[in-house]
């Protein structure tokens, strides 16, 4: 392994261009897919943070960004605002359709047409829902938590504040504070009786009426009883009864990954890097997802999951407890705020199911600045591609500006590219490292170590 000064780690990848098709697994296109790659033997967190803050994106150690202004589907990085997310009336239903089946038993029969996250197109990219049958759920999980098992993380360590779904037969989990209502003698005399709803709802009807007729209130407004909604945290982790007919359990893991694990003292006690979620139904594992856990953000990586269980989303279950997830953390580390759900394809129409995640945004494809979605949607609507930032002075604030800077590693040496230039015998490659340089950026290109023979 190669270090740094202070003994920190460099990030080697070896950079393979772009420009070959090859068959999109959206529109089934056989040539029309289009992306620059590179293999990555090893990589800092920050450097991929940075990396797909330029719409970079892993599949396992091959890493990937979209040619988006060539590619017959454009993939656009999108980001989450975890900390103000709202779930949605589809997302409510999904949790409550969970709760529904570990609290009766009872499983829907098939797909609803809100389930998108997990009837997504073919797609070998993040968050792509990917079906296995039970061997290979089980061969997957040993196979990757025996690789890590010395250094795996315990559930307490890493697991989201205590679920009653996780523990809904335990006594422990009951808050000591909760007191047993005091037996009384019926209702106080001394106050007011309780008013129906319906009454409550006739009465504010004839006031806006008598409002609309004479441009004032006649009567006076009976005191209003706001019912907060419930946040994300309550509806994932809803108390069930003690009889519940199933119970479901996570577990997370180290997994093999590029990324170096690493420790902050101003991060999450989990530390960064790759991790597996172990999704385990009355002691049966039924859907494996992966996510990194990075600088300033929670990225999913993919999910596949028992078939039998389709009808219970769990595509989009997964997805709102790692929002939850990352809400988490950000308790133990302000700066980790936003959940990355991969790329959004907006001439995919399966795959817009992303976009309800909302806030969110998208990144510019040419200034790479975050742009609210709802300003992107409309552009993308007249055209495949769109640039999304409208300011017609911004660019890219962090692009190439001398390639002689971009570091290399050659013969087991580090050189700046100017160096290695001078030394290297053949044809000239400043082509395509110039290339490579701006499409991860100056700064990138400065700290990553791009591996020359």
């Amino acid at each position: 392994m190669v270090k740094m000064a202070g003994d920190s780690s460099y990030t080697i990848v070896e950079y393979f261009g772009g420009d070959d098709g090859y068959r999109c697994g959206y529109c089934k296109n056989d040539k029309g897919n289009f992306s620059h790659g590179m293999w990555s033997h090893t990589m800092t967190v920050q450097d991929y943070q940075d990396l797909i803050d330029r719409g970079w994106r892993r599949s396992g150690k091959y890493v990937y960004k979209p040619t988006l202004k060539k590619t017959c589907c454009p993939q656009y990085a999108i980001r989450c605002h975890a900390l103000k997310f709202q779930p949605s009336k589809s997302h409510k239903k999904v949790l409550k359709k969970m709760n529904k089946f570990l609290s009766k038993g009872e499983l829907p029969e098939g797909q609803e047409p809100g389930d998108l996250m997990d009837s997504a197109c073919e797609d070998a990219g993040p968050r792509g829902s990917t079906k296995a049958c039970p061997s290979e759920l089980k061969c997957a999980a040993v196979t990757d938590v025996g690789q890590d098992k010395a250094q795996s993380l315990s559930v307490a360590e890493v697991s989201p504040p205590t679920s009653p779904l996780a523990c809904q037969k335990d006594p422990a989990c009951v808050p000591s504070d909760r007191k047993a209502p005091k037996a009384g003698s019926g209702a106080d005399p001394s106050q007011p009786p309780c008013r129906k709803a319906k009454d409550l709802r006739k009465e504010r009807r004839l006031q806006k009426e008598q409002t609309r007729q004479h441009g004032v209130s006649l009567t006076k407004p009976a005191p209003s009883l706001a019912i907060q909604p419930k946040s994300l945290e309550d509806l994932v982790s809803e108390l069930l009864p003690d009889d519940a007919t199933h119970r479901l359990e996570f577990q997370r893991f180290l997994c093999d990954s590029p990324l170096e694990a690493e420790f902050s003292p101003d991060g999450p006690e989990v530390g960064y890097g790759s991790f597996h979620q172990q999704y385990w139904l009355d002691g049966k594992i039924v859907a494996v997802g992966v996510i990194d856990i990075l600088p300033t953000c929670v990225s999913s990586v993919y999910l596949y999951y028992h078939p039998d269980f389709a009808a219970l989303s769990l595509g989009s279950y997964s997805a709102l407890r790692e929002i939850a997830f990352t809400r988490q953390l950000q308790k133990q580390s302000p700066k980790l705020s936003f959940y990355y759900l991969g790329f959004y394809i907006h001439s995919c129409p399966k795959m817009r199911y992303k976009g309800q995640y909302r806030p969110s945004d998208l990144l510019c494809p040419e200034t790479y600045a975050w742009v609210p979605i709802e300003r992107c949607t409309a552009l993308l609507d007249d055209s495949r591609y769109a640039r999304f930032n409208q300011d017609p002075d911004a660019g890219d604030s962090r692009a190439l500006k001398d390639v002689g800077r971009a570091l290399v590693l050659h013969r087991r040496a580090v050189m700046p590219y100017v160096t290695y230039s001078r030394k290297r015998k053949g044809a000239s490659d400043e082509r395509e490292v110039q290339q490579y340089a701006s499409l991860v950026g100056q700064q990138c290109a400065e700290r990553i170590l791009l591996y020359r023979s």
